[in-house]
């Protein structure tokens, strides 16, 4: 179907290039998610054009270009400052890692290109001349609110396992439905995706959870997609809470804390990952009332595991584990009581520590919420006054250092950072005592 009353807005740069490439006698167009993104309201991220240009063609039509993946036909070209990538029309062979395509060979028909992508709604292009070209109903599945696979799902799904994740990935991000037989499809093959790279899985993972719709992670665990990547969350899912705090599965548990969370990267996997100790440590009373003592320790183990098989640097997995280790600490009402809380978990994690105790309150049943919100109140009022007076809560700031001690006569050697920490304890019950002055004079007081 050709609608050439849709309009697009294209981006100058790609304009240009679409344009020139016109100009010398091919076809081209912009496709896949900017078509889409476009077409509902979204800011596409890239501009991708498609053209009947073959990769030397398009070198030859333009001043300055890379080639940034020529073997399967894209040449980046640069435009006004900006890149845009620029692929042939192709076809590709048989996929046997199940990722990527053996060979690719190009094509001068635009529908073989489009028939090869993975969803009806990345599966149109447009152009200023012709219009709208959506030749698998992208258009209508957009206006049902609907993910569907390109022609046979199955096959899709076998050139590529990873589109299986990507498949409930577009869920989230649009808040749309999954095809039945794309569901389908997707249950049936979703082992295939232990032949994805734990880079790729990270990916496709991070994109969902910060999405507007992180509930989705449940439609993974239908299709048995977290079974394979995740299965510390198929675990959560058949954990049975009951208890005053919880009504619902652990899993259930953590999606309502998704959905109570900002959509940040540290935030979400936190959560997505605090309460993985809970399957290794439940109890059950005689009255059938469930406790998970001390899982929060178990959890952090639990979520270094996954953060390693995913790959993920070690900033990110010393923050979340540090996180998700300490989400189950309720700080003492009392400034000593807060200040010990920001040592314990740390100055610069603290905002996001408040952040997950906030998102874990909001998952938990309704009658415990209000009694909590407020106890939250009143520690985060602390914390400002702490900030605000700008209280010493690091030996950073302490008012004495090792060096000070040492000038003062006491000896180099452990001892020094022995004293050091019995002052920074000393200020944390009382900041006024963090003088220079004072310090020394308890530090020699000691040495005496």
């Amino acid at each position: 179907m050709t609608d050439s009353r849709q309009k697009i807005d294209i981006p100058r740069p790609a304009g240009k290039v679409l344009h020139r490439l016109h100009e010398c006698g091919y076809e081209a167009y912009v496709v896949g998610g900017c078509v889409r993104d476009s077409v509902i309201g979204l800011t596409p991220d890239d501009w991708d054009i498609t053209t009947s240009a073959t990769p030397q063609q398009v070198r030859d039509a333009f001043r300055r270009t890379i080639d940034t993946g020529i073997e399967h036909g894209t040449v980046t070209v640069r435009m006004d400052g900006e890149s845009v990538e620029v692929t042939t029309f192709r076809i590709d062979g048989d996929y046997a890692d199940h990722r990527h395509p053996d060979n690719v060979s190009f094509t001068t028909s635009l529908e073989e290109d489009l028939k090869r992508r993975d969803f009806t709604i990345n599966a149109m292009a447009y152009n200023d001349r012709d219009g709208l070209i959506d030749l698998f109903g992208g258009m209508e599945d957009l206006r049902q609110r609907v993910v569907r696979c390109v022609g046979d799902p199955r096959e899709r799904f076998t050139e590529d396992a990873l589109r299986i994740f990507r498949a409930v990935r577009f869920c989230a991000k649009l808040g749309y439905e999954l095809d039945p037989a794309t569901k389908e499809a997707a249950a049936a093959m979703a082992p295939s995706l232990a032949m994805v790279s734990a880079e790729r899985i990270r990916t496709e993972l991070e994109k969902l959870l910060v999405s507007p719709h992180p509930e989705m992670i449940r439609l993974a665990w239908e299709c048995g997609i977290t079974k394979v990547v995740l299965p510390e969350f198929d675990a959560e899912m058949e954990a049975v809470q009951n208890n005053a705090h919880h009504k619902i599965t652990v899993g259930e548990h953590t999606i309502r804390t998704l959905m109570a969370s900002e959509p940040e990267r540290i935030l979400r996997l936190t959560m997505l990952l605090h309460d993985t100790g809970k399957p290794l440590c439940q109890t059950r009373t005689p009255d059938g009332v469930f406790h998970y003592h001390g899982h929060a320790a178990p959890g952090a183990v639990v979520a270094r595991q996954v953060l390693e098989r995913l790959k993920y640097d070690k900033a990110t997995e010393r923050t979340v584990i540090q996180l998700v280790k300490n989400h189950s600490l309720y700080p003492e009402l009392s400034d000593e009581g807060v200040r010990r809380a920001v040592v314990q978990i740390g100055e610069d994690l603290f905002p996001t520590f408040l952040k997950v105790k906030r998102a874990d309150i909001g998952g938990q049943n309704q009658e415990v919420q209000a009694r909590k919100f407020i106890y939250m109140d009143e520690v985060e009022a602390i914390y400002h006054r702490i900030l605000e007076r700008g209280d010493c809560l690091s030996l950073k700031t302490l008012a004495v250092t090792g060096d000070d001690l040492i000038a003062a006569g006491i000896p180099r050697g452990k001892r020094i950072g022995e004293i050091l920490g019995m002052l920074f304890d000393r200020v944390l019950k009382d900041p006024s005592a963090n003088e220079k002055d004072v310090l020394l004079a308890m530090a020699l007081e000691k040495e005496v």
